[in-house]
């Protein structure tokens, strides 16, 4: 047996079997198996997981949806799911405490049932709490930082099985160091989120003159709430998305609108060009040409997590980097060349967001205002050359990978990019002093 009797009790209605277990993320570039799999319903019961997996130098990780692209949940030893612990704790005024195995499409329910709504999302709603959380997910929004500037205080598990309480006045460093950790000091169970009324956006969704962006950049950043465009590349058109607070939701798009729109078009008829695309590079750039052009505008109101949150079937693999906002244009700039310098054809529009500065340790946004490239490729399709090639334009401007998203860099290379990077490993020298909750992916961004 893998545990001793005295452990028996305690695990085993917390585990889904003691034979190994396969796993994928969503994007299938990630795969794993791991020696056993745990389900635990509590914290007690997630302290006896630990501990035991601890006692046979068994590593350990959490996952959520597996809707990041890197290699931060792999692991041959313990996987932990958080399926059980995922339920409204209490809701005490704006602020809600939840269990982190819940998913944002169930905390927008949840939210809205009560009147409340978070302040911003971004827009994919697919991802665990904890997941979301700890690889600092973002919008776009020039008055707002990642989400997980939305905590108000989170409890973890640590190494040593002990359950561990933060907020910005009880241990403010290790609240600091734990909103954005990858993993890498316990796993989160719970966080209490401090929310918003809930209200009412309006979408205001066009094509346009990629020159149009950037005349007028700095005033559609200030003058939205949230504003975002989409660059299609081997054109020289976008789609700018401005969301806005008003008053009432006085013109919600109509049904078949949305799924013409958000189902059909964006994901069935979409992946049926990226599906050509593929197998025919030639015919990308037309693609791409065509469908810049066949965009059409919408303007629409509806509850903020409607519009925020869309359908995303079509599968990819993405990279994305945070820039110092005057760093857009030449990141940007950066981009095109390597897009028309590669052997291959990119089949996915180009993401560019924004967000506010923070103090998180490992934020994107530590310290400063960020605009965000995220750059895709459609499953299948060679990305590898495309994605370093950007990496190594945005390194030296002061690149910050997202977290979920792909990066080849090492923990040498990101020291120089976060302020409080030994900090954060310090803390984690602390908390996780045997390792228990690294793998080849942390060992790599964090140090081994």
């Amino acid at each position: 047996m893998w545990f001793n009797g005295s452990l028996t009790a305690g695990i085993r209605e917390g585990y889904s079997g003691f034979v190994t277990s396969p796993w994928a993320n969503w994007a299938g570039n990630q795969t794993a198996r791991a020696t056993r799999v745990a389900h635990p319903s509590t914290t007690a019961e997630l302290a006896v997981v630990l501990r035991a997996a601890a006692d046979e130098g068994l590593r350990v990780k959490a996952v959520g949806s597996g809707h990041s692209f890197t290699p931060t949940a792999l692991t041959d030893g313990v996987r932990i799911e958080l399926d059980q612990m995922a339920s409204l704790v209490r809701v005490e005024g704006n602020l809600v405490t939840v269990q982190a195995g819940m998913k944002l499409a169930t905390l927008n329910a949840t939210l809205a049932a009560h009147g409340l709504a978070m302040p911003n999302l971004g827009d994919i709603d697919a991802q665990t709490i904890s997941g979301a959380l700890s690889t600092g997910t973002h919008g776009t929004g020039a008055a707002y930082g990642c989400l997980s500037t939305f905590i108000e205080a989170l409890e973890l598990v640590t190494a040593d099985g002990a359950v561990v309480r933060c907020s910005a006045s009880t241990q403010p460093d290790l609240f600091a160091a734990a909103r954005v950790n990858i993993g890498a000091l316990g796993v989160l169970t719970e966080v209490t989120l401090r929310c918003v009324p809930a209200f009412i956006l309006q979408a205001d969704e066009r094509p346009a003159p990629l020159s149009d962006v950037w005349s007028g950049l700095e005033t559609h950043i200030a003058s939205n709430d949230h504003f975002e465009f989409y660059w299609f590349p081997y054109t020289d058109r976008v789609q700018m998305k401005r969301n806005n607070i008003v008053p009432a939701s006085d013109h919600p798009l109509a049904g078949w609108r949305r799924w013409l729109d958000d189902d059909f078009l964006s994901n069935t008829v979409f992946g049926g060009a990226c599906r050509l695309g593929r197998a025919l590079p030639s015919t990308v750039p037309t693609i791409s040409r065509v469908s810049a052009r066949a965009l059409s505008a919408r303007t629409y109101t509806a509850a903020s997590h409607e519009v925020f949150c869309t359908p995303r079937r079509v599968r990819f693999v993405e990279m994305e980097y945070g820039l110092p906002r005057a760093a857009l244009r030449e990141a940007f700039d950066g981009l095109r060349s390597v897009i028309a310098g590669l052997p291959y054809k990119i089949q996915f529009p180009v993401e560019v967001r924004f967000t506010a500065a923070d103090d998180i340790w490992l934020s994107h946004g530590h310290g400063r205002d960020n605009a965000y490239i995220a750059i895709h490729q459609y499953v299948g399709a060679p990305f590898e050359e495309y994605f370093r090639r950007f990496e190594a334009v945005t390194t030296p401007l002061g690149g910050r990978p997202h977290w979920g998203k792909m990066n080849f860099r090492d923990a040498e290379s990101l020291a120089a990019a976060y302020p409080r990077f030994t900090d954060f490993t310090a803390l984690r020298d602390k908390l996780d002093p045997g390792r228990l909750f690294a793998n080849t992916y942390t060992d790599r961004v964090l140090g081994a």
